[in-house]
């Protein structure tokens, strides 16, 4: 187990007979309570597809039914059932090449890290960007992860926007993502790059209006959408 912020783990999972998986599916947890009662939530899953174990990046809801347990009180060891993977519209593989267009809200980053974790592990050196939008920097997951990524200079490019304030020598973007940002990071629509959102709904509603808005071929746009949290 990983502490990624104040508010969200990863949970690395040894899934006997684990079929593999592609960057950018999901899986459902489901979890039994000692009378019976159950509960079921769909959960990104943030490894690449050439690790050993499974790993998920749970954001805690308060008011939750599960990621409270997830993401707060599972020790290792705990076993739940999972069902998986699931999804097959939201996915990238090395070999599909770029460039690529990945934009994150919150918890959104999760699939997109999958995506980045396997072109790492697969040697891509496809052009590929990043935009991932955070409320502050201490929501922002997968920090140093991402550093290290953009660092092997090898096509990747990460740009990063919080919402809610920036810090001293913060050198990234301080808004919500809009058309100016989108197209600044590129690529451009007449690059025809392959393009996934995922957020919250209005963050990947909003986004991809401005991405066709940009010249962005809808059936281009591959997105994934979850509740109210996130940047």
């Amino acid at each position: 187990m990983v502490d990624e912020t104040a508010h969200a783990r990863t949970l690395a999972l040894d899934v006997p007979g684990w079929p593999g998986h592609h960057a950018g599916q999901h899986l459902d947890v489901r979890l039994t309570a000692e009378d019976g009662y159950q509960a079921e939530r769909s959960y990104s899953i943030a490894s690449a597809p050439e690790d050993a174990r499974v790993a998920l990046t749970i954001e805690r809801i308060d008011d939750g039914e599960v990621s409270p347990y997830l993401a707060g009180d599972v020790v290792v060891g705990d076993a739940f059932e999972i069902r998986g993977p699931i999804g097959g519209h939201f996915t990238w593989r090395a070999s599909d090449g770029g460039p690529v267009l990945l934009v994150g809200g919150g918890s959104g980053l999760v699939p997109l890290m999958a995506m980045l974790r396997h072109r790492a592990r697969a040697g891509s050196r496809a052009d590929a960007r990043l935009l991932v939008s955070a409320r502050t920097v201490d929501d922002l997951l997968y920090r140093d992860e991402l550093e290290r990524l953009a660092s092997a200079m090898d096509g990747l490019s990460i740009t990063t926007t919080l919402t809610r304030g920036t810090p001293d020598g913060w050198k990234g973007h301080g808004r919500r993502v809009d058309a100016a940002m989108l197209g600044e990071v590129g690529p451009a629509a007449s690059a025809a790059p392959k393009v996934f959102v995922c957020g919250p709904t209005p963050f990947v509603e909003a986004v991809a209006d401005e991405l066709v808005a940009l010249g962005h071929g809808a059936a281009a746009i591959h997105t994934e959408r979850f509740g109210p949290t996130g940047g």
